[in-house]
């Protein structure tokens, strides 16, 4: 017999995914920098497999970054529990974290202005967004702790 609570929860299930989701995990969202035609939390595509340069790309906005101009990469994670999937839909989700990843690239722009950008990153491409723009900037990564550093494989 399905009691008030659990019925709450078979209902508010569906609707609990993608108001608690984070990005796509082969997605990548713009967490803030220097570039004001990106709002903070848009999410699009990160592209690095181009020749020339790296493409951000929206449905809103581009934001190109040649790899010729990237001063510095740096990754760093933030681990987090899922407080809100547990009060919505199941006390259990407390025991699972969720893991962000995100890369901050600086670089010089056409203009010659400084910029730095930090985006989010799905958690499919983390890996070999971070292995091409190593491979095409020739710049090593840096980690912002020994954790990411650790996750990472180094």
């Amino acid at each position: 017999m399905l009691t008030r609570r659990s019925m709450m929860y078979l209902i508010l299930a569906p609707a609990a995914g993608p108001l608690f989701a984070g990005i796509g995990s082969n997605k990548a969202a713009y967490s803030g920098g220097t570039i004001t035609s990106l709002k903070v939390g848009e999410e699009g595509t990160f592209d690095v497999s181009g020749p020339e340069k790296a493409v951000f790309k929206t449905k809103s906005a581009t934001l190109d970054i040649p790899y010729k101009a990237i001063d510095s990469l740096e990754y760093g994670q933030k681990a987090g529990r899922r407080v809100g999937v547990a009060v919505a839909v199941t006390p259990l989700a407390l025991f699972s974290k969720k893991r962000k990843h995100y890369l901050t690239i600086t670089y010089v722009d056409s203009q010659g202005a400084r910029q730095g950008v930090v985006f989010e990153l799905g958690k499919d491409i983390v890996r070999t967004t971070l292995l091409n723009l190593q491979v095409r900037t020739g710049k090593e990564l840096e980690f912002e702790s020994e954790e990411a550093k650790k996750e990472y494989g180094r």
